[in-house]
């Protein structure tokens, strides 16, 4: 497994996904999304893997940018406006090869380890 945690240093969901690979001793690859956001092709490959942008989108958060988007049609405007902006992302996100969760997953997580 080659689990990468796209996360926040304040989001304790983060370190609850954390902790999960931790106890398990799977390596992961911990990412800060404010400080380093994701490539293009990460970004990519995580809105394909959890069904669209929207999915993404941490709604609850209170910023213009999140108001703004509540009002967008287009999906690629969307997509653009979270990628310049990789704080408005729920997390963590959890990458897995071509497989992501956003948010905490252990389900899907257990399931990865037992397919391995």
């Amino acid at each position: 497994m080659n689990i990468q945690i796209f996360g926040k240093s304040k989001c304790f969901d983060t370190k609850k996904a954390e902790r999960y690979f931790k106890e398990r001793r799977i390596k992961v690859q911990n990412i800060d999304l404010v400080r380093y956001g994701m490539s293009n092709g990460e970004f990519e490959s995580v809105l394909r893997a959890v069904g669209g942008v929207d999915k993404l989108i941490d709604w609850d958060k209170k910023h213009p940018e999140i108001d703004l988007m509540r009002y967008m049609d287009d999906r690629m405007a969307k997509e653009d406006k979270l990628f310049d902006f990789p704080e408005l992302m729920k997390t963590p996100i959890v990458r897995n090869g071509k497989k992501a969760t956003v948010g905490y997953c252990p389900e899907i997580w257990k399931q990865w380890e037992e397919e391995k």
